[in-house]
């Protein structure tokens, strides 16, 4: 929103007041005179006029998880554990989850209460590149390398896969790069070389890498360097 409609709306003092009041630097975003009217205030940042407090900051969160299996990639279910429930900080509740990996699927997790922030690198179109270790119950043929850098075609969205990178690493593993998130994507690519997935684990988002000594079920805060780290690849 922007600032003059934050001071407007407070004890209803009206879009002219607001911008007087802007003008004359009584209005304070986060610590600091602001005299833009436009200026844009998100719900993270504090605002006062003179020493009087129109909006409180809330506490932004970003946070990795190393998602273990067996828990579900939710805020709420009533029939098994979340990675909600993994969370202990007192906040946990205005967290969301940034990219879903599915109940058995393990790796690298991202919760926050910033949408904003989250949407930048999740949305289907954002091409942020996200790679998986991927173990099939039958040997991988070598066609799929091709395949999978050609693109399908999935009917129920009826668009062509963006081109993905496939490294065989054995028999029945491989490493996977993604630049979209389609629901069940990898399953569904395997599916198509004739290959059923029995583990997918994800070990980075853009340029984001699980840190090795976070153990599953383990989580904690992403520092400002990280969250950037998750755009690389744009």
């Amino acid at each position: 929103m922007k600032l003059d409609r934050v001071i407007a709306k407070h004890r209803s003092l009206g879009r002219s007041e607001a911008h007087r009041l802007i003008a004359a630097g009584r209005v304070f975003v986060d610590g600091e005179v602001s005299l833009g009217n436009q200026h844009e205030v998100d719900r993270f940042m504090s605002v006062l006029l003179d020493d009087e407090v129109v909006q409180q900051a809330e506490r932004a969160l970003y946070l990795m998880m190393h998602k273990p299996g067996g828990v579900v990639s939710a805020t709420v279910d009533a029939e098994h554990r979340t990675v909600i429930d993994l969370i202990d900080d007192p906040d946990r509740h205005t967290l969301h989850i940034a990219g879903r990996l599915d109940r058995w699927s393990t790796g690298l997790l991202i919760l926050t209460n910033d949408g904003k922030w989250s949407k930048r690198f999740m949305d289907a179109g954002s091409k942020v590149p996200k790679t998986y270790l991927v173990q099939t119950d039958v040997p991988i043929p070598a066609e799929a390398v091709s395949a999978f850098a050609e693109g399908f075609h999935f009917a129920a969205e009826d668009i062509i896969t963006l081109p993905a990178e496939l490294a065989l690493l054995g028999e029945k593993s491989a490493r996977v790069t993604l630049h979209e998130g389609r629901h069940h994507q990898i399953k569904r690519m395997f599916g198509r070389v004739g290959c059923l997935v029995t583990a997918l684990h994800r070990e980075s988002i853009g340029g984001l890498i699980l840190p090795a000594d976070l153990e599953a079920g383990q989580w904690r805060e992403m520092t400002p360097e990280e969250r950037e780290a998750t755009l690389e690849g744009v």
